[in-house]
């Protein structure tokens, strides 16, 4: 994830949450009233974060804008994912009868939901180190990628990118894969995650005379393999080498997919943290996919992607997960695994549990189970612990959609669409006030007032991140007759920032430490409101998951319990 070039001031936000008359006034808050409440929520504090200031007495002032997370947080509702990386290699001879930039693009409009402002391509013919075919740009990438600019991407091998960055950051400038040239032959960087230790590791490049143009984490990347490692080197740049003393310094949070004149390096951070994955491309006379019948088959080529949900539509099967601090190598040959770096010792492994309850597409594969096997699952044990009698269940379109299903299988009760989407209409957080914004959320969705008029219902999604949706929806639902309208949210409340590449608000923004369930189920007018419990979710994510190493078996909660995986940062800057 990469913050936004223009900013130079950086503050520490550690300092702030450790002073006790914060949480003094978080305390309090569960007690507000609704009319503070209105206009606590309708205020720029719920549109652009910002860090509480104290002053000499410990009072807390107003809130300004910080260092690494100015102009994050600025979509209304909902959170985003900050990246997707992919990668594709042809196998046998060169030059390949594969289109491998068409390959790449399409992986990208795969994981278009990881990211929407910018995107870029870079590939390799494997001719001459020193250059690469680049495209970049803004925007969606299907009017990014042309049918002429697609033409001057040839190559045998190539990544690409897929990027969600927030104003100040949404620059060209920023847009990835980053290539820069080195004397020994052009380099490029796709990333999908945040350094936790960025600070500290931009110091160290810095020291060493090495030049940043951004900043951004992963030119940062970039630039600190450029740099010799802490051995020798005796015939060229030991690449493996390089990137291993990079995953040493800094331990989170990333997937990367590195290329070289002729190779790609896939590379997973220690504790697991972002998603990559391993996918074959077979030919297309295979047929039904069999994964015995896709072991047997000749590789026509290789591709890496952060999510499998593509693989099918390239002609490729998933094979298998980078591990956890895994180093692969793509080549024409095949692929190996170079070197795997240890998660720190009696530290387990930290992936995103956010992924299977939102960010991730639903046909996507982690720890050998679909996501959409385990957000069903979340809708059962969500049903367990928070049943409400009714007389249908239903979702808000599409994100609770499994969830509600498993809810509906758990209880026995029936399930009916109410919810009608209009595809048509644009995200809501461009509205220019409170009222049109919350029309522009009524307005994505249409009632099935056949199947809500005189109907007690469970309405379930995935998530509640600053409570401005569901109102409204809520509204929309009793205008059409609906008696009872009972929220379900199959994921525990947010209540804590991400400082490993989601963009997820500040503390002071997120509705979870407002108010308590009851409290939000009144001031967004339902009948009742639970979430799925952190247990809870945890159970039904592991219940079916892949155990490859049961005793480092662990997902990252912090966004839910403040439990970071390898602590905060000492000079947190942001």
């Amino acid at each position: 994830m990469d913050p936004p070039s223009s900013v130079t001031t950086l503050t520490s936000r550690s300092t702030v949450d450790n002073q006790q008359p914060v949480e003094n006034v978080e305390d309090q808050q569960r007690s507000i009233d609704q009319a503070v409440v209105d206009e606590m929520l309708n205020t720029q504090a719920f549109t652009v974060p910002r860090v509480p200031t104290v002053d000499d007495n410990g009072t807390v002032e107003k809130y300004k804008l910080t260092g690494k997370r100015l102009g994050r947080g600025v979509v209304q509702s909902g959170l985003t994912h900050e990246c997707g990386v992919f990668g594709a290699i042809a196998t046998g001879e060169w030059p390949t009868q594969i289109d491998i930039a068409q390959v790449i693009c399409l992986g990208l409009v795969a994981l278009q939901h990881r990211g929407q402002e910018s995107a870029g391509i870079v590939t390799s013919e494997a001719k001459c180190a020193k250059n690469f075919n680049v495209h970049k740009g803004m925007g969606m990438i299907n009017n990014i990628f042309t049918d002429d600019s697609m033409k001057k991407l040839k190559g045998n091998l190539g990544i690409g990118h897929t990027r969600y960055s927030t104003s100040a950051a949404s620059e060209e400038v920023n847009c990835q894969p980053f290539v820069v040239h080195t004397a020994h032959g052009a380099l490029a960087v796709a990333h999908n995650g945040e350094l936790v230790n960025c600070e500290s590791l931009r110091k160290d490049v810095l020291s060493r005379g090495v030049g940043l143009s951004t900043h951004s984490d992963s030119e940062l990347i970039t630039q600190a393999l450029c740099l010799n490692p802490p051995v020798a080197e005796n015939d060229g740049p030991d690449w493996p080498a390089r990137i291993k003393h990079l995953m040493q310094l800094a331990p989170l949070s990333y997937s990367l997919v590195i290329m070289l004149k002729d190779k790609i390096y896939g590379v997973r951070d220690p504790y697991g943290n972002r998603p990559l994955c391993i996918g074959k491309i077979v030919p297309l006379s295979i047929g039904s996919y069999r994964q015995e019948k896709v072991d047997k088959l000749a590789a026509e080529g290789w591709v890496i992607s952060s999510e499998s949900c593509g693989f099918l539509s390239i002609g490729a099967r998933y094979v298998r997960e980078v591990q956890p601090g895994e180093i692969v190598e793509l080549t024409r040959s095949g692929i190996k695994t170079i070197d795997i770096v240890e998660c720190p010792e009696n530290r387990r492994y930290a992936f995103c549990i956010f992924e299977y309850v939102y960010f991730a597409r639903s046909d996507s594969i982690f720890e050998g189970q679909m996501v959409y096997s385990v957000r069903l699952q979340c809708g059962r044990q969500l049903a367990r612990e928070a049943y409400v009698d009714a007389d249908i269940v239903s979702s808000v379109p599409e994100s609770g959609t499994a969830a509600a299903h498993g809810y509906a299988r758990e209880t026995g009760l029936h399930f009916a669409e109410v919810l009608c989407k209009n595809r048509y209409v644009g995200r809501t957080f461009i509205q220019p006030s409170t009222r049109l914004r919350q029309l522009g959320v009524a307005k994505k969705f249409g009632a099935l007032s056949e199947n809500v008029s005189g109907k007690r219902l469970v309405l379930i999604d995935d998530s509640i991140v600053r409570g401005n949706t569901i109102g409204p929806i809520i509204k929309l639902l009793r205008d059409a007759g609906a008696l009872e309208v009972h929220i379900r949210i199959a994921s525990p409340p947010l209540l804590y920032p991400c400082y490993m590449g989601i963009n997820i608000p500040t503390r002071e923004e997120l509705i979870g430490n407002k108010l308590n369930p009851e409290e939000l189920a009144k001031y967004v007018g339902a009948d009742s409101l639970a979430y799925l419990s952190v247990d809870g979710l945890k159970k039904a994510v592991q219940l079916n998951m892949q155990k490859n190493n049961p005793e480092k078996v662990g997902h990252c909660t912090a966004c839910l319990t403040g439990d970071y995986p390898g602590g905060l940062p000492e000079d947190l800057d942001w």
